[in-house]
């Protein structure tokens, strides 16, 4: 076996396997694990033999890489790498996650999205909401057409509308683009929700609860999951806001940037590939044998397992299985959440994401199919238009170097 593969199809590595890894003697592989680099722990059956966190390993042994090849560090930053950039948005630390400083898990308990909205624009919770008004909605929402197309590519597709006919679009101070950025929430509520929206009022989840047509007590989980869902750091739609930012783009042109990213088919159009998941295992009881088919077939298991929460599961999901437990024991999708949790845990030793959740929600509140990817894009515009403020005060262009690998001058 290479190596290499031991590390990425097992959790623990023995002595001679770990220190074969990094190309180290034991003596130097017991001197990482005494200062705390290499998590060890005993062996069942033995009171001496150890084995030590694969994990562990790997960080290891990719951060001697870097710093023998500067190059390596720069390539594996745009992939869960090193921090590219600096942002005063989200923080991921210790399992956990933080907006401005604030636990994200709390406000999704006891804040709305228009308040997170606030702390991440303006850095207060209980700021002043800018006073900005929607133009007129577009006449394109209006018509049959539209409003039976799916919420996010109502979203989408009336963005360069009102863009052009916002001439306000292109001023970048910081308070401009917040007047921008409650216009522009104001119209994502209306374009997702419309029959539900005056598009001056913004409450997104006593929009979605009646649009949907579900009960006071469901438009609470609504509004954590907005909340949950508002930003993440630097994800691809993040950066994809941030790099139209970067060349003065609208923020509708920003906000369309992410929003392209979020419908690509490695980002929103993994909760299609849950929903698939689900309706092949058809009942909770059924899951693990469903899962447990596919790992033979080789086939993917969708919505297990994230890089940034590897030890301790994705908290965005845990507080939702969390609410849906309060709110709707006796859900089919509740029991899902519930069999995915148990499953995740003992068949591929990874937690659910966020997108198993919010999928897992739509079910047990009998939502339409388009209602995660719609919940995300809802709350993720909040993020977008702050990455989007923050690249704006940064004022320079995001303009990496590329490393060529082509044919040489000369060489044909």
């Amino acid at each position: 076996m290479q190596k290499g593969v031991i590390m990425n199809q097992r959790r623990y590595l023995t002595a001679d396997e770990a220190a074969d890894e990094l190309d180290v003697s034991k003596n130097t592989l017991y001197a990482y694990v005494s200062r705390g680099l290499i998590r060890s722990e005993a062996t069942a059956g033995s009171r001496r033999a150890k084995r030590y966190r694969a994990e562990d390993v790997r960080r290891l042994k990719k951060k001697r890489k870097q710093q023998r090849d500067p190059s390596e560090a720069a390539r594996s930053a745009l992939d869960f790498g090193m921090p590219v950039m600096e942002s005063a948005l989200t923080l991921i630390t210790g399992g956990r996650f933080f907006y401005r400083g604030r636990d994200a898990c709390r406000l999704a308990k006891t804040r709305s999205l228009r308040d997170v909205a606030a702390l991440l624009w303006l850095g207060d919770l209980d700021a002043e909401w800018p006073d900005a008004q929607p133009r007129s909605v577009p006449n394109a929402l209006a018509r049959s057409e539209w409003r039976d197309a799916a919420p996010v590519v109502r979203f989408q597709s009336v963005l360069p509308q009102v863009s052009a006919r916002d001439e306000r679009a292109f001023r970048f101070s910081r308070p401009a683009v917040a007047q921008t950025g409650v216009r522009l929430l104001r119209l994502a509520q209306y374009a997702i929700a419309p029959d539900a929206s005056d598009g001056q009022t913004l409450e997104f989840a006593h929009a979605l609860r009646t649009h949907w047509q579900i009960d006071d007590e469901a438009e609470r989980l609504l509004r954590a999951a907005l909340v949950l869902c508002a930003d993440h750091e630097l994800n691809v739609t993040a950066m994809a806001a941030r790099c139209a930012a970067s060349a003065r783009a609208s923020l509708y042109g920003a906000v369309g940037a992410g929003l392209a990213a979020l419908r690509g088919r490695r980002h929103g159009g993994g909760m299609a590939r849950i929903e698939t998941l689900l309706r092949e295992a058809e009942a909770p009881d059924a899951l693990r044998r469903t899962m447990a088919a596919r790992m033979r077939r080789g086939d993917a298991v969708p919505g297990f397992g994230h890089r940034l929460y590897r030890e301790t599961g994705d908290p965005r999901a845990k507080l939702l299985f969390e609410l849906l437990r309060e709110t709707c024991p006796d859900a089919r999708g509740t029991a899902f959440a519930q069999a995915a949790a148990e499953v995740g845990s003992s068949l591929l030793d990874q937690a659910p994401r966020l997108d198993f959740a919010l999928v897992a929600l739509r079910r047990a509140l009998g939502l339409p199919d388009t209602a995660p990817l719609a919940l995300f894009a809802a709350g993720r515009t909040v993020g977008w238009v702050g990455h989007a403020l923050e690249q704006y005060d940064a004022d320079r262009p995001i303009r990496p170097r590329a490393t060529y690998t082509g044919p040489r001058p000369g060489d044909r």
